[in-house]
């Protein structure tokens, strides 16, 4: 891979990183990573900051701030009592399936505007992908 071109994915995704906040309307890009992570399954926050490469004290408060506006529940885990377990409210999944649609109607219009925007899509389908490898050799690491 070319420098240019890296440096220039890199920047375009910053800008697409803007578009996709001002697409999320009143939740933070840091917070709709960390229910998204929730809602796909990491039920424990060292798994949340793991999979997001965020130290524990950044993910607290998010889950602090997500339970204050009730977006997320704490719910203790049966067998560990020193667990707890995280869980979308009704009111988070709302958030989160209506934050999901505005973030999909602006890539949508992103990759209209591309030749074989198709193919982009699924190029950043696979990108996915890599960053959950990246985060699983992470956690096997510690």
């Amino acid at each position: 891979m070319g420098e240019m071109s890296s440096l220039q994915a890199v920047r375009a995704l910053a800008r697409m990183s803007r578009l996709l906040e001002r697409a999320s309307g009143d939740v933070s890009l840091a917070h709709y990573r960390v229910l998204a992570a929730v809602a796909d399954g990491d039920e424990r926050a060292s798994l949340v900051a793991s999979r997001l490469a965020l130290g524990k004290p950044t993910i607290s408060a998010s889950v602090d701030a997500l339970c204050r506006r009730g977006l997320l529940l704490r719910e203790d885990v049966a067998h560990d009592q020193r667990v707890t377990a995280l869980r979308l409210t009704a009111a988070g999944e709302d958030l989160l399936r209506e934050t999901e649609a505005a973030m999909t109607e602006r890539l949508d219009a992103v990759l209209a505007r591309m030749p074989r925007g198709a193919d982009s899509l699924a190029a950043l389908a696979r990108l996915g992908t890599g960053l959950d490898r990246l985060a699983n050799e992470r956690l096997a690491a510690r």
